[in-house]
């Protein structure tokens, strides 16, 4: 069943206690918090702060004045909880000016997104996902990877990807590494690919602070017409375009269901890249998919794994 006999033990016992109803998942909030911030004191905390603009160890030695001890770590994070953490949120008369700013791309080619996803190769005949963590499969795998047998490893497949932020176009390829020369390589293809689509020159491209993206290879291929803007180290969301699409490339592909190789996934992967392009509504798109925001439709293009 590939989990442990307590686990199985567990959910028989809810079983034959609450019938169908015991095997939903349960929340994990706890039904107690006896040590939990009283709503009041929370309540004092924000008004504090937006009235006084105190600090949170100014407000931790008022709360002290008033009996309530507590550490000036837990006001901190009710003040972010709040969205109160830092003071150039607050206008001086209290209220939050804090508001999310929008990266818009304008027309096709005006951005484009790169990242890499990195998942495990999936070992010819399947994984333990397939015969579970306790089979012979799976026995015979963690055998290979001991030092006394030479310490094979399964190894990794990096998921290169670019999305176009106007039509949100993308292009995806499973790659060996993630070195400056994979990267370049890759952005050369997509700028190919693109360009059947229409775009015919990508005039911004964004990517996070990887080695791989800024090495003199890459920089050659994004060349001197093409600004190349890094996000923010440790701020994903800058470049969220590109990470939404991730997201949904694992839950529809990657883990969608049971594969036996490698080369199924890629093989599957490929054929959900035109379906995304061209046939999954996307909500950037009113409904419709990517493809129908451009002036150029091909249906014929397939990804290049070579």
């Amino acid at each position: 069943m590939g989990i442990s006999r307590a686990c199985a033990s567990k959910w028989v016992n809810r079983w034959r206690r609450y019938g169908d109803l015991g095997l939903l998942d349960r929340s994990s909030t706890p039904h107690h918090s006896p040590r939990a911030t009283p709503v009041e004191v929370i309540t004092q905390i924000e008004t504090w702060r937006r009235k006084n603009k105190w600090s949170a160890s100014r407000i931790t030695h008022e709360l002290a004045d008033q009996g309530v001890v507590m550490n000036r770590r837990t006001v901190t994070r009710h003040l972010t909880r709040l969205g109160l953490g830092h003071r150039r949120f607050l206008d001086p008369n209290g209220e939050s000016n804090r508001e999310p700013g929008k990266i818009t791309a304008r027309w096709p080619g005006h951005m484009a997104h790169l990242d890499v996803k990195k998942v495990g190769l999936i070992p010819d005949g399947g994984g333990w996902r397939v015969h579970g963590r306790d089979s012979d499969q799976h026995r015979a795998a963690n055998r290979a990877k001991a030092p006394k047998n030479g310490g094979a490893k399964a190894g990794y497949v990096y998921l290169h990807s670019i999305v176009d932020g106007f039509s949100r176009l993308a292009y995806t390829e499973p790659l060996a590494d993630e070195k400056g020369k994979t990267a370049a390589a890759f952005l050369a293809r997509a700028k190919v690919w693109f360009a059947a689509h229409g775009i015919a020159h990508i005039h911004r491209v964004i990517t996070d602070n990887g080695s791989c993206y800024r090495s003199g290879d890459f920089a050659r291929i994004v060349g001197a017409q093409t600004r190349h803007k890094f996000t923010r180290p440790y701020t994903p969301r800058h470049n969220g375009k590109v990470e939404r699409y991730q997201r949904i490339l694992a839950e529809e592909v990657l883990y969608a269901r049971e594969y036996g190789s490698e080369t199924e996934r890629s093989a599957a992967l490929e054929v959900w890249n035109i379906h995304y392009n061209y046939h999954r509504p996307h909500s950037t798109a009113g409904g419709r998919p990517p493809a129908s925001r451009l002036k150029t439709g091909v249906t014929n293009v397939r990804p290049s794994y070579t």
